[in-house]
């Protein structure tokens, strides 16, 4: 998918009065975020609001959490990002080239699966179904962060040969690959495909906006239900050309009061003190409820990344 930017507050202003570049000049109100997708809706009021606090406007580029990671590493000689929110393993890739500031979650977020009406699938095997063939559709591991969390859960529950194993035998069915999970809800729900892979926090705001599909998360053979934790994390990104303007907006991310609306987003503050009720925690808590939650090891998980995602383009062809 091609990254473009997504104005969300206003038009980006280049004001400086002593004449100086857009990244030095002390009376900028800008600040550029590059972003994973799925968060649009609740950015656009919460830059709103961080311009009213702080005249400063958010200039927004939005693609899927590989591509805009790898930007970030592309422009390191000439860096046009102030801060990153992507998904793991790619904001660790990241911050081991050290190209980004230590960074924190920023919202709790977990793997899930969507299917449209038209199907009713509840295990792993029932995936592989004749039926299905052509119907199902995955975002692609190394490119989407909710691609490479489907194939760490496949091999949380079948083991690494295992994972490949089942993901070979899949290969029938899928419809091919996309680099963006954000594309395949509307696909889901016009019934162009009947199964692909999400997030709890994308689904369920989409399921508000516009329904069409359902949140599953697949069992294996004992009728045990698992997902990963994915959150969202965000940094500094090093050089970043307007960082005051960006420290302000970490600090304003991260404040208690943004916190508290992350359920907005059909999200979970990072901060586990933060209160969380209403309607939407309650249908977060409904999706996850019988799912047993793991933690990966992330930077364990990105020491042997390459490794796995090179067994996977052989076991499923490509």
């Amino acid at each position: 998918m091609k990254l473009k930017a997504l104005v969300l507050i206003g038009l980006l202003a280049l004001v400086s009065a002593c004449g100086g570049t857009a990244g030095g000049a002390s009376g900028d109100k800008t600040v550029t975020l590059y972003t994973v997708d799925g968060l649009e809706d609740w950015y656009t009021a919460r830059f709103a609001e961080f311009k009213d606090q702080t005249g400063i406007t958010v200039q927004a580029v939005t693609a899927g959490s590989g591509e805009v990671a790898s930007r970030v590493e592309k422009e390191k000689a000439n860096t046009q990002a102030d801060v990153l929110v992507t998904l793991p393993p790619f904001i660790q890739r990241v911050a081991a080239q050290g190209l980004i500031d230590t960074p924190s979650v920023l919202m709790n977020n977990y793997l899930s699966f969507i299917h449209n009406p038209g199907a009713s699938p509840k295990t792993w095997d029932d995936l592989l179904d004749p039926k299905l063939k052509g119907k199902i559709q995955y975002s692609t591991p190394g490119e989407a962060g909710d691609g490479t969390a489907v194939l760490l859960e496949l091999q949380h529950v079948f083991g690494e040969q295992g994972a490949l194993d089942y993901l070979g035998k899949l290969e029938a069915n899928n419809a091919g690959p996309s680099s963006s999970t954000g594309k395949l809800q509307p696909k889901t729900a016009k019934g162009e495909i009947l199964v692909a892979n999400g997030d709890v926090q994308m689904n369920l705001a989409e399921i508000d906006k516009s329904g069409g599909f359902e949140v599953f998360f697949p069992a294996d053979a004992q009728g045990k239900k698992s997902t990963l934790a994915l959150p969202y994390y965000a940094g500094l990104v090093k050089n970043a050309p307007h960082a005051e303007n960006a420290k302000k907006l970490l600090d304003f991310l991260f404040s208690a009061d943004v916190q508290a609306k992350a359920v907005d987003a059909y999200g979970l503050p990072a901060k586990a003190d933060t209160p969380v009720s209403g309607p939407k925690a309650d249908k977060i808590k409904a999706a996850l409820r019988g799912v047993e939650i793991w933690q990966p090891e992330w930077d364990k998980v990105l020491a042997k990344l390459d490794a796995d995602l090179a067994a996977y383009k052989k076991a499923v062809g490509r």
